[in-house]
């Protein structure tokens, strides 16, 4: 299942998904970043060693992958794609909290 919409809210440092169900998401932008799916955040993950990530990353763009989306962070990482059922089970913040 996709989202409905996809809005990238820069000044909230948050990703904002509203899915078909109703159920509107925010995610933030840091946790975005370390939950990273590619294989090399991964293994990261996997070690015990999760990656490294600045409280002000930011997500420069959004790129639609059919299964999910790839994200563009400011730190330069853009290898992950999130699938779209990994995405809505991340910790959601309440209302753009």
């Amino acid at each position: 299942m996709s989202p409905l919409a996809v809005a990238n809210s820069r000044s909230k440092q948050q990703l904002h998904l509203s899915w078909p169900d109703g159920h509107e998401q925010w995610l933030d932008y840091a946790l975005l970043r370390r939950q990273c799916p590619c294989s090399q955040c991964r293994a990261f993950r996997l070690q015990g060693t999760p990656p490294l990530v600045d409280a002000r990353v930011q997500v420069l763009g959004l790129n639609a992958q059919g299964y999910g989306l790839q994200l563009v962070f400011s730190d330069g990482h853009e290898r992950g794609i999130y699938p779209w059922p990994y995405l809505a089970q991340l910790p959601s913040y309440a209302a753009g909290g």
